[in-house]
């Protein structure tokens, strides 16, 4: 399956999603972790080839309304990212911290792109 790329639409397909149970569980028990005080972001090598993203949120970060639309705005956050291609193949787990249920949209972004910033600056050749 071909890998994400920017003119492919408005929308996270299918294929860009960690979906299933086993590879969130990879993710929290064999990946890495990095934090930020609004989230932390598990990744782990994956088989598909290219970069997928997972979100979770418990009830600790709010009630419904508040989870989803803090889901809403990571999954936006990621698909406009401009440096999105350059990740290597890895399942990205964003686990939302109760704290993100207040935040705003821009501190959101600015902590996400932080911690999404550090894989691929780690990825990069020297040279």
């Amino acid at each position: 399956m071909p890998g994400p790329s920017p003119g492919r639409g408005q929308r996270l397909l299918p294929d860009e999603k960690v979906r299933r149970r086993a590879d969130y569980l990879r993710c929290y028990r064999t990946g890495r972790r990095r934090h930020g005080g609004l989230a932390v972001l598990y990744f782990a090598p994956n088989q598909a080839g290219h970069a997928r993203l997972g979100i979770t949120a418990s009830r600790k970060v709010g009630k419904a309304v508040i989870r989803q639309r803090l889901k809403r705005r990571i999954k936006e956050i990621y698909r406009r990212w401009q440096d999105r291609g350059k990740l290597p193949a890895l399942d990205l787990v964003v686990h939302v911290k109760p704290e993100a249920g207040a935040a705003d949209f821009r501190s959101l972004q600015a902590e996400l792109v932080r911690l999404l910033a550090g894989l691929t600056a780690r990825r990069e050749p020297a040279g």
